[in-house]
């Protein structure tokens, strides 16, 4: 664990980036710099922590970007548009933000100089494509078609991991990308299927699952990247590589992953097939021997553990909201 370090997060206020936060403040100063259009840092009480700056900025704004990142030793960039739905709908900020952001963050980093320790670049398992099965960091990996939406957000997520290591190669910045495979947790803003499921099965409301629900993932607990990521900031072994970071035993169909919280949650909800007439990943399934050999990365939260503890979490936010409401309405 890295220590007495300042760590600059760029879309740090996120679910990753804030769960990250709180591993980190305790013995490091993190400089969150956010647009805050999702914020995960202020319900955690973190953007209040006195070892935490926000900065609320956008990282296509390059002279900022540069303030932010003055004095600090390790740079994570995290920053981006993301989810199926909302990259849908907003392709051309998907591929700005992430191609923009990411070069005005590598210019950045290598006006930093030496002090720099390490710049993780944060890419996606989507540059797989629609099948992934078993695949390590030297696969092939997959242009989507030209003008299909939904791969706006892999392209430009291929093209910014090129450009991280070209900057290596080239300059010597310290950089390593991560590419994360279906993330939840406690804590998760914006879309996934998880948080979804979770709040859905909750509440007993129907739960729609895109046709039949036998599109395959590899579900990954919040803990256990960010325990991949602090490994790349300790490891000089990372410098120049890309990571996988997923966990390949919490494998389910989409229609498995929703059964299961209903079963768990103890709902009553139905679970409801829909159409889906856009294309889809059917299968993803990480290898990540490459982050075992290299950083002794391995995943420790089981499937239904992570679930459960998805689950409590949710259900007390819930019943704490249900009471604030009623306690405004009875004011």
């Amino acid at each position: 664990m890295i220590e007495g370090q300042r760590v600059l997060l760029t879309g740090g206020a996120g679910f990753i980036g804030t769960a990250l936060v709180r591993r980190l403040c305790a013995s490091n100063h993190c400089v969150v710099y956010d647009t805050l259009r999702r914020n995960a840092l202020q319900p955690a009480g973190l953007d209040r922590h006195p070892n935490v700056t926000l900065i609320q900025g956008d990282v296509r704004d390059e002279a900022a970007l540069a303030k932010a990142m003055e004095g600090c030793d390790h740079v994570v960039h995290l920053a981006s548009i993301a989810g199926v739905d909302t990259v849908l709908k907003n392709p051309v900020p998907t591929m700005e933000i992430a191609l923009e952001g990411t070069i005005n963050a590598l210019r950045c980093a290598r006006g930093v100089g030496s002090r720099l320790k390490r710049f993780v670049d944060f890419s996606t398992s989507e540059v797989f494509g629609r099948y992934a099965f078993r695949v390590g960091e030297g696969d092939v990996t997959t242009l989507g078609a030209v003008g299909e939406a939904r791969w706006t957000y892999a392209v430009s997520k291929l093209a910014t991991e090129h450009l991280a290591h070209c900057y290596q190669k080239q300059f010597g910045v310290p950089t390593v990308s991560i590419r994360p495979f279906n993330i939840f947790g406690p804590g998760q803003v914006g879309e996934g299927a998880v948080h979804a499921f979770v709040v859905r099965a909750l509440q007993g409301d129907v739960i729609n699952i895109h046709n039949e629900g036998d599109q395959i993932r590899s579900w990954c607990y919040i803990d256990d990247i960010v325990d991949g990521i602090l490994l790349t900031l300790e490891r000089d072994e990372a410098i120049g590589q890309s990571f996988n970071i997923g966990n390949p035993r919490a494998t389910v169909t989409i229609y498995q992953l929703a059964r299961t919280i209903v079963r768990l949650a103890d709902s009553r909800s139905e679970i409801r097939f829909v159409p889906w007439d856009f294309p889809d990943v059917e299968l993803r399934i990480p290898d990540i021997h490459k982050a075992k050999d290299l950083l002794g990365f391995q995943p420790r939260v089981e499937l239904e553990d992570g679930l459960q503890r998805t689950i409590v979490w949710y259900r007390e936010k819930l019943e704490r909201e249900a009471r604030e409401t009623e306690g405004t309405r009875t004011a």
